[in-house]
């Protein structure tokens, strides 16, 4: 008795691509960070975050630097007291940091992304 083949649903390139699309969003990193003008304070918190993000992120990052003098509604609206201050909006949960930016460890932590180094970026330990 030959048994009847079932057709096999097939994927159209739309639908991958539609997939692909909606895991590349999903994944994404959307960062805003508050600073207050082009202080030295500012630009090595933007400096080293920047770093961070080409590191561990590729280009799967959007960030907004806002400067607190220049739009003071936005800083009310998230409620910023200090600055500078990181917002990680996506992935969830969203996170604040808040302070020294100099320690990319500290940043790296904050963001979550100590799994997430891109191969090929790890620093040679010299003896």
């Amino acid at each position: 008795m030959a048994e009847k083949l079932k057709p096999r649903k097939t994927i159209s390139a739309t639908d991958r691509f539609e997939e692909a699309i909606v895991r590349s969003v999903r994944d994404k990193y959307i960062l805003r960070l508050y600073i207050t003008g082009m202080t030295p304070r500012s630009q090595e918190a933007l400096r080293k975050l920047k770093k961070v993000c080409h590191e561990y992120m590729s280009d799967n990052y959007e960030l907004e630097v806002i400067d607190i003098y220049q739009q003071p509604v936005l800083a009310k609206g998230d409620q910023i007291i200090a600055v500078p201050t990181l917002i990680k909006k996506l992935p969830l949960p969203l996170r604040r940091m808040i302070g020294d930016f100099s320690q990319e460890d500290r940043i790296v932590l904050g963001l979550d992304l100590k799994s997430k180094k891109l191969p090929g970026t790890h620093k040679k330990e010299t003896k």
